[in-house]
């Protein structure tokens, strides 16, 4: 039989049994439809969505620094590993800042980071968490001083001696109130470990500061605004620092109170203080003041003298100089405007804050060595103890000395705050 012949019987045979069970045919054919149908409805309404990766992209700022605090982040940007950290866009609107790799390490202590929104909370402006904590201080018990401090580092570093120092605020100014601008400290892991001293009756607070606020219709406003976009050359000095000088300043303007360095140790009240800024060095033929310092100021609120330092800043930034934008900076401010109408203010003698220069301070932490130096140590001590406010302890140079049995810092120790 040819192929030809069982193709024509195969189709005759197939078409007679179709012909017999034709209504399962055509149930057959409209069931395949239907599910036809329902295929290409739902491609219509389905999109593929790759699942999140098991690992977290790696973070990238835009401004390149991670802060321990999980307050708010500075302008930061999340790309997939994949992605480069700086798209080819977005290089130009950085053109200095790529001179410093350390930038947002630097800067992002500083700059309050975007919180994440917390579902039963949010979080006030800064202005107003500083005006609720000074107000609400105010209610319940007098708070006669206002005080301020800075922390830009990790809230991990902040350790005994920066808490032995705010230990020496309270008690000279058991009624004083004070806030620390740092980023890493208002945070849960900061409360940690301010929780001693608040369960010691203290009453102060870490707010992450803005910067907005603060230089807000000062020169610094635009300064900063150019050094967001990129357009500031900051130098080798780290920026933290140079920020800090101008927190400090904005704080003060905006504010008025008492700024401290952290490694300032006060010995006695700052009552009858106003107006003040101390001296550093002076010339001992003429009794002149040849330098000033930063580290200790009390200003009152709008002072003119403080936009004339905020003026200077923006003015004449460099980042390149150490000092140059801090102590340097308000001693050639004052040095200018000194004796001029409309400015009042105080320098006080180095004494006052600054008993000890920074070249010096491993004396304070050593111990008597020979007859003649226990004499030495006992005549400072009792100098400190009549003249001084307060002791800077020039940390850079000093944090990695031990206080040695019988030296001064010993005994202003135990007689300051040590219970």
């Amino acid at each position: 039989m040819t192929i030809e012949k069982i193709t024509d019987t195969f189709l005759s045979e197939l078409l007679s049994h179709l012909q017999r069970g034709k209504k399962s045919f055509y149930a057959l054919v409209s069931l395949l439809s239907l599910c036809l149908l329902a295929y290409n409805s739902a491609s219509v309404f389905c999109a593929k969505v790759p699942f999140p990766p098991k690992t977290s992209p790696e973070p990238a700022l835009f401004l390149p620094e991670n802060v321990a605090a999980k307050s708010r982040r500075f302008f930061s940007i999340s790309f997939s590993a994949k992605q480069p950290p700086f798209p080819p866009e977005l290089k130009s609107h950085l053109p200095l800042l790529h001179k410093n790799p350390n930038f947002a390490k630097e800067i992002d202590d500083f700059y309050p980071k975007r919180r994440k929104r917390q579902k039963f909370a949010k979080v006030k402006p800064f202005q107003v968490r500083v005006r609720n904590f000074f107000n609400k201080n105010s209610s319940h018990s007098t708070c006669e001083s206002r005080f301020f401090m800075t922390w830009i580092s990790s809230a991990e570093s902040f350790g005994e001696r920066e808490m032995f120092a705010i230990t020496s605020l309270f008690k000279t100014h058991p009624n004083g109130c004070l806030i620390i601008a740092s980023n890493s400290l208002d945070s849960a892991i900061g409360m940690q470990i301010l929780k001693p001293l608040l369960r010691k009756g203290f009453r102060l607070m870490p707010i992450s500061p803005n910067f907005d606020f603060l230089f807000k219709g000062t020169p610094a406003e635009v300064w900063y605004n150019q050094l967001m976009q990129g357009n500031v050359d900051t130098g080798e000095v780290a920026l933290g620092q140079n920020l800090s000088n101008l927190l400090r300043l904005g704080l003060l303007y905006r504010f008025g109170g008492i700024y401290l360095d952290t490694d300032v140790i006060i010995l006695k009240s700052f009552g009858g203080l106003r107006n003040v800024i101390g001296a550093q060095a002076i010339d001992l033929e003429s009794g002149n003041w040849t330098r000033l310092n930063n580290a200790v100021m009390i200003f009152d609120e709008g002072h003119p003298l403080v936009f004339k330092f905020i003026q200077e800043f923006a003015l004449t930034f460099d980042g390149n100089k150490w000092g140059h934008n801090g102590p340097y900076l308000v001693s050639r401010v004052v040095s200018r405007v000194g004796g001029r109408p409309g400015y009042n203010f105080t320098v006080m003698p180095p004494m006052a804050f600054y008993p000890v220069d920074w070249s010096k301070v491993r004396g304070l932490f050593e111990g008597p060595q020979s007859l003649s130096h226990s004499k030495w140590l006992l005549a400072k001590l009792r100098q400190i103890r009549n003249e001084s406010f307060a002791v800077h302890l020039w940390n850079k140079q000093s944090r990695g000395f031990e206080v040695e049995k019988g030296s001064v810092i010993q005994h202003l120790m135990f007689g300051c705050c040590v219970e």
